[in-house]
Protein backbone atom coordinates (compact mmCIF):
# COMPACT_ATOMS: atom_id res chain seq x y z
CA UNK A 1 0.00 0.00 0.00
CA UNK A 2 1.53 3.38 -0.60
CA UNK A 3 2.02 5.59 2.00
CA UNK A 4 -0.42 8.68 1.67
CA UNK A 5 1.03 12.20 1.78
CA UNK A 6 -1.00 15.00 2.53
CA UNK A 7 -0.87 19.16 2.67
CA UNK A 8 -0.58 21.36 5.77
CA UNK A 9 -3.92 22.60 5.05
CA UNK A 10 -5.19 18.57 4.04
CA UNK A 11 -3.95 17.68 7.24
CA UNK A 12 -5.72 20.39 9.47
CA UNK A 13 -8.76 19.48 7.64
CA UNK A 14 -8.89 16.13 8.53
CA UNK A 15 -7.89 17.43 11.74
CA UNK A 16 -10.97 19.06 12.47
CA UNK A 17 -13.04 16.18 10.88
CA UNK A 18 -14.92 13.29 12.19
CA UNK A 19 -15.72 10.27 10.76
CA UNK A 20 -17.21 10.29 7.16
CA UNK A 21 -18.74 6.59 7.27
CA UNK A 22 -20.90 4.75 9.50
CA UNK A 23 -19.61 1.81 8.14
CA UNK A 24 -17.28 0.30 10.49
CA UNK A 25 -15.21 -1.01 7.44
CA UNK A 26 -14.81 1.80 5.48
CA UNK A 27 -11.15 2.67 5.99
CA UNK A 28 -10.27 -1.59 6.08
CA UNK A 29 -9.48 -2.16 2.91
CA UNK A 30 -5.77 -2.39 3.54
CA UNK A 31 -4.91 -4.15 0.72
CA UNK A 32 -6.08 -1.40 -1.82
CA UNK A 33 -3.12 0.49 -3.31
CA UNK A 34 -4.35 4.09 -3.35
CA UNK A 35 -3.32 6.78 -5.23
CA UNK A 36 -1.25 9.58 -4.32
CA UNK A 37 -1.24 13.33 -6.05
CA UNK A 38 2.17 14.78 -7.33
CA UNK A 39 0.74 17.98 -5.24
CA UNK A 40 0.85 15.88 -2.14
CA UNK A 41 3.96 14.33 -2.40
CA UNK A 42 5.41 18.05 -3.03
CA UNK A 43 3.74 19.45 -0.34
CA UNK A 44 5.20 16.89 2.20
CA UNK A 45 8.56 16.89 0.67
CA UNK A 46 8.58 21.01 1.46
CA UNK A 47 7.30 20.52 5.37
CA UNK A 48 9.68 17.56 5.81
CA UNK A 49 12.44 20.11 4.41
CA UNK A 50 11.54 23.08 6.45
CA UNK A 51 10.63 21.09 9.37
CA UNK A 52 14.48 19.61 9.56
CA UNK A 53 15.93 22.84 9.26
CA UNK A 54 13.87 24.59 11.54
CA UNK A 55 13.38 22.25 14.21
CA UNK A 56 14.91 22.56 17.63
CA UNK A 57 14.52 19.17 18.22
CA UNK A 58 17.81 17.56 19.82
CA UNK A 59 16.25 14.05 18.37
CA UNK A 60 16.97 15.73 15.01
CA UNK A 61 18.72 19.01 14.75
CA UNK A 62 20.49 20.55 17.94
CA UNK A 63 23.17 22.77 15.62
CA UNK A 64 21.93 26.06 17.24
CA UNK A 65 24.31 24.72 19.88
CA UNK A 66 27.02 24.55 17.81
CA UNK A 67 26.78 27.71 16.46
CA UNK A 68 26.06 29.07 20.37
CA UNK A 69 22.60 30.74 19.58
CA UNK A 70 21.57 28.54 22.56
CA UNK A 71 22.75 27.10 25.63
CA UNK A 72 21.07 24.03 27.82
CA UNK A 73 20.58 23.99 31.09
CA UNK A 74 19.35 20.35 32.18
CA UNK A 75 20.47 17.96 29.76
CA UNK A 76 24.04 19.00 28.13
CA UNK A 77 24.70 15.96 25.67
CA UNK A 78 23.89 17.72 22.44
CA UNK A 79 25.33 21.31 23.52
CA UNK A 80 29.04 18.69 23.90
CA UNK A 81 27.99 17.47 20.43
CA UNK A 82 26.82 13.87 21.46
CA UNK A 83 25.28 12.85 18.20
CA UNK A 84 25.08 9.08 19.10
CA UNK A 85 22.65 8.63 21.87
CA UNK A 86 19.40 9.78 20.14
CA UNK A 87 21.30 8.83 16.67
CA UNK A 88 20.66 12.24 15.18
CA UNK A 89 22.93 11.77 11.74
CA UNK A 90 20.54 8.68 11.13
CA UNK A 91 17.20 10.74 11.16
CA UNK A 92 18.76 13.50 9.40
CA UNK A 93 19.58 11.05 6.67
CA UNK A 94 16.54 9.33 6.11
CA UNK A 95 14.56 12.52 6.71
CA UNK A 96 16.31 13.93 3.29
CA UNK A 97 16.70 11.01 1.48
CA UNK A 98 13.60 9.44 2.36
CA UNK A 99 11.02 12.00 3.28
CA UNK A 100 12.04 14.68 1.12
CA UNK A 101 14.01 13.23 -2.35
CA UNK A 102 12.21 10.22 -1.74
CA UNK A 103 8.65 11.86 -2.51
CA UNK A 104 9.91 14.27 -4.58
CA UNK A 105 10.70 11.73 -7.01
CA UNK A 106 7.57 9.81 -6.40
CA UNK A 107 6.07 13.20 -7.24
CA UNK A 108 7.66 13.27 -10.51
CA UNK A 109 6.90 9.81 -11.13
CA UNK A 110 3.09 10.83 -10.99
CA UNK A 111 3.55 13.62 -12.88
CA UNK A 112 5.50 11.53 -15.97
CA UNK A 113 2.11 9.43 -15.68
CA UNK A 114 -0.29 11.79 -15.99
CA UNK A 115 -2.26 12.14 -18.96
CA UNK A 116 -3.16 15.53 -20.73
CA UNK A 117 -6.99 16.87 -20.29
CA UNK A 118 -8.53 17.33 -23.25
CA UNK A 119 -9.51 20.96 -22.59
CA UNK A 120 -6.07 21.71 -21.92
CA UNK A 121 -4.04 22.77 -25.16
CA UNK A 122 -1.03 20.72 -25.84
CA UNK A 123 1.83 23.76 -25.41
CA UNK A 124 0.45 24.59 -22.21
CA UNK A 125 0.29 21.43 -20.91
CA UNK A 126 3.97 20.86 -22.00
CA UNK A 127 4.76 24.20 -20.31
CA UNK A 128 3.43 23.15 -16.88
CA UNK A 129 4.64 19.77 -16.67
CA UNK A 130 7.82 21.20 -17.35
CA UNK A 131 7.85 23.64 -15.22
CA UNK A 132 6.59 21.57 -12.30
CA UNK A 133 9.23 18.59 -13.02
CA UNK A 134 12.18 21.81 -12.66
CA UNK A 135 10.40 22.74 -9.51
CA UNK A 136 11.23 19.57 -7.79
CA UNK A 137 14.59 18.88 -9.73
CA UNK A 138 15.56 22.49 -8.03
CA UNK A 139 14.49 21.23 -4.46
CA UNK A 140 16.22 18.19 -4.93
CA UNK A 141 19.64 20.03 -5.67
CA UNK A 142 18.35 21.67 -2.32
CA UNK A 143 18.45 18.75 -0.05
CA UNK A 144 21.52 17.33 -1.90
CA UNK A 145 23.45 20.40 -1.04
CA UNK A 146 21.83 19.55 2.70
CA UNK A 147 23.30 16.44 2.88
CA UNK A 148 27.02 17.10 1.32
CA UNK A 149 27.35 19.79 3.28
CA UNK A 150 26.20 17.74 6.42
CA UNK A 151 28.53 14.69 5.89
CA UNK A 152 30.98 15.26 3.17
CA UNK A 153 30.58 12.19 0.55
CA UNK A 154 27.94 10.43 0.47
CA UNK A 155 25.18 8.27 -1.86
CA UNK A 156 24.72 10.38 -5.15
CA UNK A 157 24.70 8.72 -8.55
CA UNK A 158 23.55 5.30 -7.12
CA UNK A 159 21.15 7.20 -4.25
CA UNK A 160 17.12 6.60 -4.53
CA UNK A 161 16.89 3.44 -6.95
CA UNK A 162 15.87 1.10 -4.62
CA UNK A 163 15.20 -1.90 -5.09
CA UNK A 164 17.49 -2.03 -8.64
CA UNK A 165 20.49 -0.14 -6.01
CA UNK A 166 19.70 -1.32 -2.52
CA UNK A 167 22.93 -0.08 -1.44
CA UNK A 168 24.91 2.67 -3.07
CA UNK A 169 28.19 4.02 -2.78
CA UNK A 170 29.70 7.48 -1.74
CA UNK A 171 30.41 9.66 -4.28
CA UNK A 172 32.79 12.31 -3.60
CA UNK A 173 31.63 15.46 -2.17
CA UNK A 174 33.53 17.56 -4.47
CA UNK A 175 32.55 15.90 -7.77
CA UNK A 176 28.85 16.13 -6.66
CA UNK A 177 28.77 20.33 -6.31
CA UNK A 178 29.56 20.94 -10.09
CA UNK A 179 26.80 18.24 -10.85
CA UNK A 180 24.13 20.25 -8.87
CA UNK A 181 25.21 23.50 -10.57
CA UNK A 182 25.13 21.41 -14.20
CA UNK A 183 21.20 20.31 -13.07
CA UNK A 184 20.06 24.08 -11.73
CA UNK A 185 21.35 25.63 -15.06
CA UNK A 186 19.05 22.94 -16.80
CA UNK A 187 16.55 23.50 -14.42
CA UNK A 188 16.29 26.87 -14.71
CA UNK A 189 16.33 26.98 -18.54
CA UNK A 190 13.14 24.37 -18.50
CA UNK A 191 11.28 27.30 -16.13
CA UNK A 192 8.90 29.24 -18.38
CA UNK A 193 7.05 31.58 -16.19
CA UNK A 194 4.63 31.82 -19.20
CA UNK A 195 3.25 28.72 -18.15
CA UNK A 196 1.40 27.45 -15.35
CA UNK A 197 2.54 25.04 -12.80
CA UNK A 198 1.25 23.53 -9.44
CA UNK A 199 -2.13 24.96 -9.04
CA UNK A 200 -2.21 23.35 -5.59
CA UNK A 201 0.02 21.91 -3.11
CA UNK A 202 3.14 24.01 -3.55
CA UNK A 203 3.46 25.29 0.17
CA UNK A 204 6.22 27.78 -0.54
CA UNK A 205 5.36 30.22 -3.72
CA UNK A 206 2.01 28.87 -4.64
CA UNK A 207 2.85 27.99 -7.98
CA UNK A 208 4.72 31.20 -8.84
CA UNK A 209 7.38 30.01 -12.12
CA UNK A 210 9.08 33.57 -11.81
CA UNK A 211 9.78 33.70 -8.03
CA UNK A 212 10.76 29.95 -8.51
CA UNK A 213 13.04 31.00 -11.04
CA UNK A 214 14.82 33.53 -8.44
CA UNK A 215 14.90 31.00 -6.00
CA UNK A 216 16.57 28.93 -8.23
CA UNK A 217 19.30 31.41 -9.25
CA UNK A 218 19.99 32.17 -5.62
CA UNK A 219 20.69 28.43 -4.82
CA UNK A 220 22.98 28.27 -7.83
CA UNK A 221 24.81 31.42 -6.01
CA UNK A 222 24.81 29.85 -2.77
CA UNK A 223 26.73 26.94 -4.25
CA UNK A 224 29.16 29.53 -5.91
CA UNK A 225 29.74 31.19 -2.76
CA UNK A 226 30.42 27.66 -0.64
CA UNK A 227 32.91 26.54 -3.16
CA UNK A 228 34.69 30.40 -3.88
CA UNK A 229 37.59 29.15 -1.83
CA UNK A 230 38.35 25.66 -3.58
CA UNK A 231 37.05 26.52 -6.83
CA UNK A 232 37.66 30.08 -7.42
CA UNK A 233 36.91 29.44 -11.16
CA UNK A 234 34.06 27.77 -10.79
CA UNK A 235 32.68 29.93 -7.77
CA UNK A 236 32.92 33.29 -10.17
CA UNK A 237 31.46 31.78 -13.75
CA UNK A 238 28.58 30.45 -11.31
CA UNK A 239 27.85 33.42 -9.07
CA UNK A 240 27.94 36.18 -11.67
CA UNK A 241 25.28 34.11 -14.15
CA UNK A 242 22.86 33.78 -11.13
CA UNK A 243 23.57 37.37 -10.53
CA UNK A 244 22.70 38.09 -14.02
CA UNK A 245 20.01 36.25 -14.45
CA UNK A 246 18.09 37.43 -11.24
CA UNK A 247 18.38 36.50 -7.33
CA UNK A 248 16.65 37.34 -4.19
CA UNK A 249 17.30 40.58 -3.22
CA UNK A 250 14.15 41.86 -1.02
CA UNK A 251 11.81 40.07 1.64
CA UNK A 252 9.13 39.76 -0.40
CA UNK A 253 10.44 37.05 -1.78
CA UNK A 254 11.52 35.06 0.83
CA UNK A 255 11.13 31.49 0.54
CA UNK A 256 8.85 30.61 3.59
CA UNK A 257 6.69 27.84 4.44
CA UNK A 258 3.95 29.01 6.78
CA UNK A 259 2.66 26.79 9.32
CA UNK A 260 -0.71 26.62 10.89
CA UNK A 261 -1.15 28.35 14.48
CA UNK A 262 -2.99 25.01 15.74
CA UNK A 263 -1.71 21.45 16.05
CA UNK A 264 -0.16 19.28 14.48
CA UNK A 265 1.10 21.14 11.81
CA UNK A 266 2.68 24.72 13.57
CA UNK A 267 6.27 25.92 14.04
CA UNK A 268 8.56 22.79 15.40
CA UNK A 269 10.10 25.58 17.82
CA UNK A 270 6.79 26.09 19.13
CA UNK A 271 6.18 22.61 19.20
CA UNK A 272 9.57 22.33 21.20
CA UNK A 273 9.28 25.23 23.18
CA UNK A 274 5.95 26.38 24.04
CA UNK A 275 3.38 22.76 23.54
CA UNK A 276 5.66 21.07 25.13
CA UNK A 277 6.56 23.30 27.97
CA UNK A 278 10.39 22.91 27.46
CA UNK A 279 11.69 26.53 28.59
CA UNK A 280 15.50 24.78 29.54
CA UNK A 281 16.94 26.18 26.69
CA UNK A 282 18.19 29.50 27.11
CA UNK A 283 19.95 32.23 24.51
CA UNK A 284 23.75 31.48 24.66
CA UNK A 285 26.17 34.35 26.15
CA UNK A 286 28.24 33.71 22.65
CA UNK A 287 25.65 35.64 21.00
CA UNK A 288 24.15 37.97 23.86
CA UNK A 289 27.13 39.20 24.84
CA UNK A 290 28.22 40.11 20.98
CA UNK A 291 24.72 41.51 20.56
CA UNK A 292 24.80 43.62 23.56
CA UNK A 293 28.28 44.82 22.36
CA UNK A 294 27.18 46.21 19.51
CA UNK A 295 23.34 47.33 21.12
CA UNK A 296 21.85 45.36 18.45
CA UNK A 297 18.31 46.35 17.62
CA UNK A 298 17.14 42.56 17.25
CA UNK A 299 17.64 42.24 20.88
CA UNK A 300 14.22 42.48 22.06
CA UNK A 301 12.86 39.82 19.30
CA UNK A 302 15.57 37.45 19.63
CA UNK A 303 15.26 37.47 23.57
CA UNK A 304 13.34 38.19 26.47
CA UNK A 305 14.71 40.73 28.65
CA UNK A 306 15.56 40.62 32.50
CA UNK A 307 13.76 42.46 35.31
CA UNK A 308 15.99 44.82 34.65
CA UNK A 309 16.06 45.18 30.91
CA UNK A 310 19.35 43.99 30.17
CA UNK A 311 19.58 40.19 28.42
CA UNK A 312 21.82 37.49 30.00
CA UNK A 313 23.33 34.62 28.53
CA UNK A 314 23.74 30.88 29.43
CA UNK A 315 27.36 29.13 29.04
CA UNK A 316 27.39 27.10 25.21
CA UNK A 317 27.47 23.15 26.76
CA UNK A 318 27.83 24.36 30.66
CA UNK A 319 25.57 22.90 32.75
CA UNK A 320 24.25 26.47 33.31
CA UNK A 321 22.66 27.33 36.71
CA UNK A 322 19.13 26.92 38.13
CA UNK A 323 16.39 28.81 38.38
CA UNK A 324 16.77 28.97 34.68
CA UNK A 325 13.39 30.45 34.02
CA UNK A 326 14.88 33.96 36.53
CA UNK A 327 18.78 33.14 36.01
CA UNK A 328 18.58 33.70 32.02
CA UNK A 329 17.05 35.43 29.00
CA UNK A 330 15.28 33.36 27.54
CA UNK A 331 13.82 32.38 23.33
CA UNK A 332 12.29 35.99 22.23
CA UNK A 333 8.16 35.14 21.52
CA UNK A 334 8.23 36.41 18.66
CA UNK A 335 10.70 32.97 17.73
CA UNK A 336 8.03 31.21 19.28
CA UNK A 337 4.74 31.53 17.53
CA UNK A 338 3.23 28.46 16.50
CA UNK A 339 2.76 30.13 12.88
CA UNK A 340 6.03 32.08 12.62
CA UNK A 341 7.60 30.99 8.92
CA UNK A 342 10.12 28.61 8.26
CA UNK A 343 12.50 29.40 6.21
CA UNK A 344 14.36 28.10 3.16
CA UNK A 345 16.33 31.40 1.77
CA UNK A 346 15.65 34.80 2.23
CA UNK A 347 16.88 38.23 1.06
CA UNK A 348 19.90 39.17 3.33
CA UNK A 349 21.05 36.07 3.25
CA UNK A 350 21.40 36.30 -0.53
CA UNK A 351 22.76 39.80 -0.40
CA UNK A 352 25.53 38.26 1.99
CA UNK A 353 26.63 36.19 -0.67
CA UNK A 354 27.25 39.15 -2.92
CA UNK A 355 29.05 41.30 -0.21
CA UNK A 356 31.13 37.85 0.02
CA UNK A 357 31.14 37.75 -4.25
CA UNK A 358 32.27 41.61 -4.43
CA UNK A 359 35.20 41.37 -1.67
CA UNK A 360 36.24 39.18 -3.87
CA UNK A 361 36.18 40.88 -6.92
CA UNK A 362 33.73 39.26 -8.69
CA UNK A 363 31.22 41.19 -10.94
CA UNK A 364 27.89 41.15 -9.00
CA UNK A 365 26.75 44.72 -10.08
CA UNK A 366 28.06 46.85 -6.43
CA UNK A 367 30.30 47.04 -3.74
CA UNK A 368 31.08 44.74 -0.73
CA UNK A 369 30.03 47.69 1.43
CA UNK A 370 26.53 48.18 -0.24
CA UNK A 371 25.63 44.13 0.09
CA UNK A 372 26.72 44.59 3.74
CA UNK A 373 24.26 47.01 4.69
CA UNK A 374 21.29 45.45 3.04
CA UNK A 375 21.87 42.12 4.03
CA UNK A 376 21.95 43.81 7.82
CA UNK A 377 18.23 46.07 6.64
CA UNK A 378 16.52 43.00 5.34
CA UNK A 379 16.94 40.97 8.30
CA UNK A 380 16.00 44.18 10.93
CA UNK A 381 13.35 44.46 8.78
CA UNK A 382 11.85 40.80 8.68
CA UNK A 383 11.92 41.17 12.44
CA UNK A 384 10.20 44.51 12.72
CA UNK A 385 12.83 46.90 13.80
CA UNK A 386 12.29 50.60 12.70
CA UNK A 387 13.98 52.46 9.87
CA UNK A 388 15.55 54.87 12.92
CA UNK A 389 17.15 51.75 14.43
CA UNK A 390 18.24 50.33 11.68
CA UNK A 391 20.14 53.77 10.55
CA UNK A 392 21.44 53.57 13.85
CA UNK A 393 23.04 50.50 13.80
CA UNK A 394 24.50 50.39 10.50
CA UNK A 395 25.90 54.05 11.56
CA UNK A 396 27.50 52.40 14.94
CA UNK A 397 31.79 52.15 14.14
CA UNK A 398 31.69 48.94 15.09
CA UNK A 399 29.13 47.69 12.64
CA UNK A 400 29.59 49.95 9.85
CA UNK A 401 31.75 48.13 6.80
CA UNK A 402 34.22 50.74 6.79
CA UNK A 403 35.50 50.60 10.35
CA UNK A 404 34.38 47.29 11.81
CA UNK A 405 37.17 46.38 13.96
CA UNK A 406 38.51 42.88 15.37
CA UNK A 407 36.15 42.07 18.24
CA UNK A 408 36.95 38.64 19.62
CA UNK A 409 33.72 37.30 21.49
CA UNK A 410 35.41 37.07 24.67
CA UNK A 411 34.64 40.70 24.92
CA UNK A 412 37.84 41.84 25.12
CA UNK A 413 38.60 44.96 23.01
CA UNK A 414 39.67 44.03 19.36
CA UNK A 415 42.41 46.03 17.33
CA UNK A 416 42.92 46.95 13.89
CA UNK A 417 40.12 46.63 11.20
CA UNK A 418 38.84 43.63 10.67
CA UNK A 419 39.35 41.41 7.45
CA UNK A 420 35.96 41.45 5.10
CA UNK A 421 35.14 37.31 6.32
CA UNK A 422 35.21 38.26 9.81
CA UNK A 423 33.22 41.70 8.67
CA UNK A 424 30.45 39.69 7.09
CA UNK A 425 31.12 36.71 8.89
CA UNK A 426 29.72 38.23 12.44
CA UNK A 427 26.76 39.82 10.75
CA UNK A 428 26.19 37.00 8.66
CA UNK A 429 26.07 34.99 12.20
CA UNK A 430 23.75 36.87 13.90
CA UNK A 431 21.22 37.44 10.59
CA UNK A 432 21.41 33.70 10.92
CA UNK A 433 19.57 33.29 14.54
CA UNK A 434 16.91 31.49 13.50
CA UNK A 435 18.89 29.22 11.08
CA UNK A 436 20.99 27.02 12.08
CA UNK A 437 22.13 24.59 9.29
CA UNK A 438 22.72 27.59 7.40
CA UNK A 439 24.80 29.33 10.07
CA UNK A 440 26.76 26.25 10.70
CA UNK A 441 27.70 26.04 6.92
CA UNK A 442 28.52 30.17 7.07
CA UNK A 443 30.75 29.45 10.25
CA UNK A 444 32.66 27.14 8.22
CA UNK A 445 32.65 28.71 4.94
CA UNK A 446 34.15 32.08 6.59
CA UNK A 447 35.77 30.95 9.49
CA UNK A 448 34.40 33.55 11.77
CA UNK A 449 32.77 33.45 14.33
CA UNK A 450 35.78 32.18 16.35
CA UNK A 451 33.43 29.97 18.49
CA UNK A 452 34.99 27.85 21.07
CA UNK A 453 34.24 24.47 22.17
CA UNK A 454 33.21 23.75 26.01
CA UNK A 455 36.04 21.58 27.79
CA UNK A 456 33.53 19.03 28.74
CA UNK A 457 32.74 18.46 24.96
CA UNK A 458 32.66 14.84 23.82
CA UNK A 459 36.11 13.57 22.53
CA UNK A 460 35.49 12.70 19.26
CA UNK A 461 34.94 17.02 19.25
CA UNK A 462 38.95 17.26 19.77
CA UNK A 463 38.20 19.97 21.58
CA UNK A 464 36.43 21.88 18.42
CA UNK A 465 33.40 22.72 17.14
CA UNK A 466 32.36 20.06 15.16
CA UNK A 467 32.42 20.54 11.20
CA UNK A 468 30.70 17.87 9.81
CA UNK A 469 28.13 15.08 11.48
CA UNK A 470 29.22 11.42 11.26
CA UNK A 471 27.35 8.96 9.17
CA UNK A 472 24.54 7.59 11.02
CA UNK A 473 25.04 4.53 12.65
CA UNK A 474 22.52 2.66 9.99
CA UNK A 475 24.89 3.00 7.48
CA UNK A 476 27.57 1.29 8.96
CA UNK A 477 25.90 -1.75 10.15
CA UNK A 478 24.10 -2.07 6.48
CA UNK A 479 26.19 -0.77 4.24
CA UNK A 480 29.44 -1.53 5.45
CA UNK A 481 31.43 -1.79 2.47
CA UNK A 482 30.48 1.50 1.29
CA UNK A 483 30.86 3.28 4.58
CA UNK A 484 34.20 2.46 5.10
CA UNK A 485 35.23 3.59 1.39
CA UNK A 486 33.77 6.69 1.71
CA UNK A 487 35.28 7.33 5.58
CA UNK A 488 38.38 6.42 4.09
CA UNK A 489 37.97 8.34 1.24
CA UNK A 490 37.55 12.01 3.07
CA UNK A 491 39.87 11.39 5.52
CA UNK A 492 37.80 9.41 8.79
CA UNK A 493 34.28 9.42 9.54
CA UNK A 494 35.09 12.10 12.45
CA UNK A 495 33.37 15.03 13.19
CA UNK A 496 36.72 17.31 12.82
CA UNK A 497 37.09 16.20 9.18
CA UNK A 498 36.20 19.04 6.99
CA UNK A 499 33.69 18.97 3.75
CA UNK A 500 35.55 19.65 0.59
CA UNK A 501 34.74 23.36 0.25
CA UNK A 502 35.64 23.80 4.07
CA UNK A 503 39.41 25.48 3.64
CA UNK A 504 40.88 27.51 7.15
CA UNK A 505 41.78 30.53 6.57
Amino acid sequence: MKKIFLSIATLAFLTLSSCVSDNENFNDDIKKSYDVSAESLLSNAQKELTDQLTTPSVNNNPLRYYVQYWAATLYTAESRYNLTTRTIPDTHWTKLYQDVLGNLQTSQQVLEAQTKPSDVADADWQKQQKNKVAILEILRVYTYQILVDTFGDVPYSESLQNPKIILPKYDDDAAIYPLLITRLNAAIAQLDATGKSFDTGDLIYKGDVASWKIFANSVKLKLGTNIADKDAALAKTTIESAYSAGVLLNNANNALLKYASFAPNYNPVFDNLVASQRNDNVPATTLVNQMNDLSDPRRPIFFTPMADGTYVGGVPGGRNSLPYETTYSHVGDVIKKPDAAGVLLEAFEVNFYLAEAAARGFNVGNTAEHYYNDAITKSCEFWGVSAADIASYLANPKVAYATAATTPISGTAGTGTGTWQEKIGYQEWIALYNRSFQSWTAFRRLDFPKLTSHPSSVQAAEGKVPVRWTYPTAEQTVNGTNWTNASQAIGGDKLTVPVFWDTKL
